[in-house]
């Protein structure tokens, strides 16, 4: 059993904090944090068990190494924002106790994200004796947990990995964005890059397409190369990869949205004078779109996140797909979450309970594809997220 210390507060964090609330057995106290204690107070309202709440800058190490002092927990759950990585792990090295997040850190002056700056920690915290266990949402997260699945039981010698991600539901806005907007624009308006062949290629953004037949009831849905995190990660941990890229689907509407806002300046993140004042204009955009943790109760249809495996196993060639769907209707009835904030905090809720009762646990900073992932899959389908198995599919395009 071990305290829990939770640091964010979005919908993200709503999920983490309802779902580790639910095992008492394993969490019997709770402490959910963030820069607005109300928003904290009514999630823990919701929830079961012991919760109690903080006010907290998540950017000052010095606050968060005194909140862990007083709470004392044995473990914290950074959901807050990625630019907040590097201080929570500095406090967390400060007073020796474990962490775990579910994105890589960017800094704020730059829309570049990397596990560089994390990875630097490896050797302190192994002398230190503790862990940090880093990119344990879905994607970063389940699907390289899949994909160490896949590698485990059916092909020993992967040479390509799509990783493939599907958001098929309608929250009824003109445009919105399904978590933190200031992340997810700078994310997905970078240029496009995957692996091939031992080397990185650099695209421009939403330049290369291609349609896929989802089934499940979503039906066949456009796809664009855009470069995500844990291409970084599983380059690094897994050898022999030939080729590896990841998709995700946006529909015309929101990309029409996001091209006239681009062409305006609204997703720019240096500063610039407004009447004296600096202000970063996607962070303004930011403030006036519609809040993704309060979506919930309005979006319908499905999520599909998963990944299409090629390689070699038992000497003979093999394709694989693991992946997941979840409707944004039985999330919210679950924990008043839309899906794609559930997708990301039962794994983080996982990642936490292996860490907290010793299945996943060994000093320095990893990533979640480095440990064994039976345990994980097995706890998935409990928690809300059941996972699906194909084999000789067609791979990605």
């Amino acid at each position: 059993m071990s305290r829990l210390l939770i640091i964010g507060a979005g919908g993200v964090g709503n999920v983490v904090a309802r779902k580790c609330a639910q095992l008492t057995d394993v969490f019997p106290e709770i402490c959910l944090a963030s820069r607005t204690k109300s928003k904290c107070d009514a999630i823990a309202e919701a929830c079961e068990g012991t919760v109690t709440t903080a006010k907290i800058d998540a950017d000052n190490a010095g606050e968060v190494s005194a909140l862990i002092r007083d709470f004392k927990p044995g473990l914290v759950v950074n959901v807050a924002l990625p630019y907040q990585d590097l201080p929570i792990m500095d406090a967390c090295l400060e007073t020796g106790v474990h962490y775990l997040d579910t994105a890589c850190y960017e800094p704020p002056e730059e829309a570049r994200f990397s596990y560089e700056w994390q990875w630097q920690y490896h050797d302190r915290f192994k002398e230190a004796g503790i862990m940090a266990l880093l990119g344990c949402g879905f994607d970063p997260g389940a699907v390289s947990v899949f994909i160490a699945h896949i590698r485990k039981h059916h092909i020993d010698q992967i040479r390509t990995i799509d990783i493939l991600d599907c958001n098929a539901g309608d929250h009824g806005k003109p445009f919105a964005t399904n978590f933190n907007p200031e992340i997810n624009i700078r994310e997905v308006t970078q240029d496009g890059k995957f692996y091939e062949n031992g080397e990185w290629h650099t695209i421009p953004a939403f330049s290369r397409s291609f349609e896929y037949d989802f089934g499940e009831g979503i039906g066949k849905k456009k796809l664009y190369l855009i470069y995500h995190e844990e291409l970084e990660t599983l380059a690094r941990n897994i050898e022999g990869i030939e080729r590896m890229r990841f998709y995700m689907t946006f529909s015309e509407e929101y990309l029409t949205h996001l091209r006239v806002l681009e062409g305006i300046g609204m997703t720019r993140i240096d500063p610039i004078d407004y009447e004296g004042v600096k202000i970063v204009p996607l962070q303004f955009l930011k403030a006036v779109l519609p809040e993704p943790g309060e979506l919930g109760s309005e979006t319908k249809g499905k999520t599909w996140i998963g990944c299409e495996v090629r390689g070699t196993g038992g000497g003979e060639e093999r394709v694989r797909r693991v992946y997941n769907t979840c409707d944004h209707e039985e999330c919210f009835r679950d924990v008043e979450s839309q899906a794609v904030s559930f997708t990301t905090g039962v794994p983080a809720t996982i990642g936490a309970k292996l860490m907290a009762t010793d299945v996943w646990m060994k000093p320095g900073v990893y990533n979640v594809e480095q440990f064994d992932p039976d345990p994980f899959m097995a706890e998935l389908p409990g928690l809300g997220l059941p996972w699906h198995e194909d084999e000789d599919v067609s791979v990605a395009q």
